[in-house]
């Protein structure tokens, strides 16, 4: 039996609600709790789901010979209004544009990751509605 993958995050406070966050000696990150001057950290789930899901959709299409021109990720979620304000529904609009792209290669894409592979979404409360849109774009 393996042991299970441990990753670490080391977050440091900056001042009022902004804090930046990485791997120990690693690249870092701004995130500010209010949105002003950084991404939310609700904001940064989205966007960590959105690449993770998107960096899964680019290896399969890569392993089908799909050569992308153009790929985009809208992210966006609903939120319960009492405490905690979580998200209830996530909804992902993936646009592509590619060589030999075709709206199923890129739909079995997307529900592979977003329903296998991608580790982010994989971790969220399975309660999370969880919807995606495939737009082909010529």
């Amino acid at each position: 039996m393996t042991e299970p993958k441990r990753m670490i995050a080391d977050v440091q406070w900056t001042g009022g609600l902004r804090f930046t966050a990485g791997k120990p000696d690693g690249p870092r990150l701004l995130i500010d709790a209010d949105g002003v001057t950084a991404p939310s950290p609700l904001v940064t789930l989205l966007i960590a789901g959105a690449t993770c899901a998107g960096a899964d959709v680019v290896a399969i299409l890569e392993k089908k010979r799909i050569k992308l021109k153009r790929f985009q990720i809208e992210a966006g979620g609903n939120r319960k209004e009492d405490y905690p304000r979580r998200f209830t529904e996530i909804w992902m609009r993936f646009s592509l544009a590619g060589e030999g792209l075709t709206r199923l290669a890129a739909q079995q894409a997307v529900d592979l990751s977003v329903q296998k592979y991608c580790s982010v979404m994989n971790s969220l409360n399975p309660d999370i509605v969880v919807t995606t849109e495939i737009v082909i774009e010529s």
